[in-house]
């Protein structure tokens, strides 16, 4: 008995018990789709932290204004303004594992473009930030330090300025009024695109900090020596940790906060809370993977019992089999062929829905998904590898059947 007839012969008795072929494969088709969500979810959640720390540099902490207490009263972040360019100065100047320490300030409002505005955030940097933020420069040019003592009326804006007040135009060297204020375009970033929260990152103006804190409305807190946060990258990943550890004892140090008293500050490492949040989507997918694994051996558990009546009811069939010439190796095969049959259509079936049901989730609740050929291939292996092991007992056991038995069996 040649394989191909092993084959037809396991398809022919698939196709005569079609319900119970369908109900057998509803394990594998739950396990195989689990699979493929699975890997999908978990190579979005890597997709999204990839895209998030690109978006906010590498290698980089925020610090923040603290928090002011007054008669037990708390009020809300940046209610206590501490932070100066000279604390950005003395950091970068003490702390060894830090390469930039760029304070920045910003506010919100109108640019204006002849006909075209947009309302978007105005931020006043020095070129040290836009470093620190891994912003390129595509078109343009970046500040010089004379613009940057000088106070000069020049901005730096994103893509999504350009194609709102300027498209179809060379930007450099074109006026935007911010704040009723001419500035001249100098330079356009390279586009970023949308954070996996959905902000744009190209939504932005950077204009000299000297001049935001002199010309535009920025707050009256950050008119003089104070600014709004101070943005900190490190020398390497590695040096993250300690890099935050020496931020926290320069600016304690710097503030005279003693022993046992709250910062007038707060150091956020974005890359904890990604991580945090990583871990958060890694633990959905194991919980998938065990749904897959459970699938998977339940469905198993199905093949297995289904075989072993499959035997029973056929053992006449088999005691015939054996009369006219098969042997216990071409039972063997055929019952064996069988459960794989089931199983990688099972798998097919279930390929198909987790594809289908990881677009779907992609698609209304915003799940990060990424499906590959790659998942498909390793889903369907486990299904066939199931369909082995959990089909081999029951055509071992036909296999050994003894024919005179087997034909008077009724």
């Amino acid at each position: 008995m040649t394989f191909s007839d092993c084959l037809l012969s396991a398809a022919a008795s698939l196709r005569s018990n079609k319900l119970r072929t369908a109900l057998t494969t509803l394990g594998i088709i739950i396990g195989v789709a689990a699979v493929i969500a699975m890997v999908g979810v978990g190579k979005g959640a890597e997709r999204r932290i990839d895209e998030a720390i690109q978006g906010l540099g590498e290698n980089v902490l925020f610090v923040r204004n603290g928090t002011s207490v007054s008669g037990g009263v708390r009020g809300g972040s940046n209610s206590k303004v501490s932070l100066t360019k000279a604390d950005a100065a003395a950091i970068e100047r003490q702390a060894s594992a830090i390469a930039i320490a760029a304070p920045t300030v910003r506010t919100t409002g109108q640019v204006v473009s002849g006909n075209s505005n947009w309302f978007t955030t105005v931020y006043g940097v020095g070129d040290a930030y836009l470093r620190a933020r891994d912003w390129t420069i595509g078109e343009g040019r970046t500040f010089n330090p004379q613009e940057e003592r000088a106070a000069a009326k020049v901005a730096i804006i994103g893509e999504t300025i350009v194609e709102q007040l300027l498209p179809g135009q060379n930007p450099i060297g074109n006026i935007i009024r911010i704040e009723r204020i001419p500035f001249r375009v100098i330079g356009v970033t390279r586009p970023k695109g949308e954070s996996s929260w959905g902000r744009d990152h190209d939504d932005v103006v950077f204009v000299p900090i000297s001049t935001a804190k002199s010309r535009m409305n920025v707050g009256e807190r950050f008119r003089g020596r104070f600014v709004r946060d101070i943005t900190v990258k490190a020398r390497s990943a590695d040096l993250l940790d300690a890099a935050e550890e020496q931020v926290m004892e320069v600016l304690r140090q710097r503030h005279r906060i003693r022993p046992g008293q709250p910062d007038d500050f707060y150091v956020r490492n974005i890359a904890q809370y990604l991580e945090a949040r990583a871990k958060s989507e890694r633990t959905m997918s194991m919980l998938l993977a065990a749904v897959a694994g459970i699938s998977l051996i339940v469905g198993g558990i199905g093949i297995m019992n289904i075989m072993l009546v499959s035997v029973t009811e056929r053992t006449r069939e088999i005691g015939l089999r054996m009369a006219v010439g098969a042997t216990g190796r071409d039972i063997l095969l055929q019952f064996v062929a069988e459960a794989v049959a089931v199983s990688l259509i099972g798998g097919l079936v279930g390929v198909i829905l987790g594809f289908g049901g990881s677009l779907a989730a992609a698609g209304i609740a915003g799940w990060p998904v990424i499906t590959s050929p790659f998942s498909a291939v390793v889903a369907m292996g486990f299904a066939a590898l199931v369909g082995v092991f959990f089909g081999y007992y029951p055509a071992l056991k036909a296999s050994r059947l003894d024919p005179i038995e087997a034909l008077r069996h009724e």
